[in-house]
């Protein structure tokens, strides 16, 4: 099928343990005070039709997106942030047609997500569907919500291996809330997952070889909120050398490798999911190009960022009536910083 990531499903077969552990010397922490606001400011896209990709937003999230241009760009506003779309000459990349970059997907929180999901079948847009067993499960199917798949014992997702025990008891999905996908103009991933009683966007979905090295690299360059579940006691560092199986639902006929951790900007995660191999690409090019935080003051944000030795890909440059830098984050995410005074 197409839905299948073929690179991740490689990765995926390799892998071993059942939890995260750590080594090493422990990584040190800026100042929080020492860290000037940054506020997440928008989500960069390449469609090779701008106007029609950002129509398709306002269709599926009705209720809280709105169409408008921001800066010379067709744009969508959804809550505090912007979806930003730049015209190219063919379909930019995803991770079905090149190799894994860091950039996995978006979302929404909905109120209702199977309710959403049906409402999207109805509107003819296109679902992601997922696998919920591995590939010597005769029982094995593609569904279209969490929801539709039975929990492990005790709860939680499955390994295939209990994934064939419950298909053989005919044990079945709640059918109740869950999380699913769209996949939308040029290629995109687009995540409706059943949370709180509104639509709102709420995510970013990162993949990072060392999920809470990530982590603390967002939180002490730019001061994103991280939890304490799964950082490093003191005296250890943040590589992981060890991951949770594979389970399901999952794209992957292997199952897909859960471990997350997250990184907050006010209301807007960027949440995280293991890539155990490494060698995730650059985003630039690709259907989500990067994405960006805002900064009152973007010469003291850059200064900083230099003087701890932060990878620039841009230097400040005039952005339509702004200005922006960009910087690479960790297994070569591309973030984007803008000055909004």
């Amino acid at each position: 099928m197409k839905i299948l990531f073929a690179a991740c499903a490689a990765v995926l077969t390799a892998v071993l343990g059942v939890s995260i552990v750590f080594s090493g010397p422990a990584l040190a922490q800026a100042p929080a005070s020492a860290i000037e606001p940054l506020a997440f400011h928008h989500v960069h896209l390449n469609s090779v039709n701008p106007s029609a990709a950002a129509d398709y937003y306002v269709k599926a999230f009705a209720k809280s997106t709105t169409r408008t241009t921001f800066n010379g760009f067709e744009a969508d506003k959804t809550g505090p942030l912007y979806l930003l779309f730049t015209k190219v000459a063919a379909t930019p990349p995803n991770e079905l047609t090149a190799p894994q970059d860091t950039i996995w997907h978006f979302g929404w929180n909905t109120p209702d997500s199977p309710a959403y999901d049906k409402n999207f079948r109805a509107m003819g847009l296109t679902i992601a569907q997922m696998w919920d067993g591995g590939p010597g499960d005769t029982d094995a199917k593609l569904v279209d919500m969490s929801s539709d798949v039975p929990t492990a014992p005790g709860g939680g997702f499955a390994t295939a291996e209990q994934m064939l025990d419950l298909h053989a008891q005919g044990a079945k999905g709640s059918g109740r809330g869950g999380f699913g996908y769209l996949r939308g103009p040029d290629g995109s991933m687009i995540e409706n997952a059943q949370a709180g009683n509104e639509e709102r966007f709420n995510h970013v979905h990162m993949y990072h070889e060392n999920p809470v090295c990530a982590e603390l690299w967002y939180r002490d360059h730019l001061g994103a909120t991280v939890g304490a579940r799964g950082l490093p006691a003191p005296g250890e560092d943040c590589k992981t050398k060890l991951y949770n199986p594979p389970t399901f639902p999952s794209f992957a006929r292997g199952g897909f490798v859960r471990g997350p951790g997250s990184a907050s900007f006010g209301t807007i995660s960027i949440l995280i999911q293991p890539w155990p191999s490494g060698g995730l690409v650059s985003p630039i090019g690709h259907i989500v190009d990067h994405w960006a935080l805002s900064t009152a003051d973007l010469d003291k944000t850059v200064t900083r960022l230099k003087n701890e030795k932060v990878k620039f890909i841009q230097e400040i440059h005039a952005w339509g009536n702004s200005r922006a830098a960009m910087i690479e984050g960790p297994d070569r995410v591309a973030i984007e910083l803008v000055e909004v005074k």
